[in-house]
């Protein structure tokens, strides 16, 4: 675990709103600020993790230091070309040798690999919204951060009752 590192991981689907803006806004700057939280861990696949790139972008005009890393789940090799198009977002990317041959299962052990190597997770989770068909990925790696004793910061929406 990387003591200055945070990940992020939601659902593929939000409901983004302003105030989710400015309080996922406020919460990463808190963590670069109080945490000196210097490398955020990037997912794909999600509006949640898109939201999160754009807005730690957005904090690195001022926090020039900060570092955003793409964890790819997907193409262990990859060419140069494709490097360079995602280093135009990151300052680097990676695939983790561990989660080669993980099949179906290839997000989730992508997820728990950015979790392991983060102190902080910042959370998209919408219990109301989760599949009913099969479990969600997104409630899975929280689950797992939560048992890894992760500092967690969730943005929930409540069930309805």
């Amino acid at each position: 675990m990387q003591t200055n590192t945070c990940c992020f991981f939601g659902h593929r689907t939000i409901n983004e709103t302003e105030e989710l803006k400015i309080k996922l806004t406020a919460a990463i700057e808190r963590l670069i600020t109080e945490e000196k939280v210097d490398t955020f861990l990037f997912g794909s696949k999600s509006r949640f993790d898109a939201l999160c790139l754009e807005l730690v972008t957005r904090l690195k005009e001022k926090y020039p230091h900060v570092k955003r890393i793409y964890v790819r789940a997907e193409y262990p090799e990859i060419t140069d070309d494709y490097k360079k198009y995602l280093l135009e977002s990151y300052e680097d990317t990676y695939y983790p040798e561990n989660i080669k041959g993980s099949g179906r299962a290839v997000y989730v052990e992508r997820n728990y690999e950015m979790i392991d190597q983060s102190r902080f997770c910042i959370v998209y989770y919408d219990e109301g919204g989760a599949p009913t068909t099969r479990k969600s990925g997104t409630k899975i790696a929280l689950d797992y951060a939560v048992k890894n004793e992760r500092e967690i910061i969730t943005f929930a929406v409540e069930k309805s009752k």
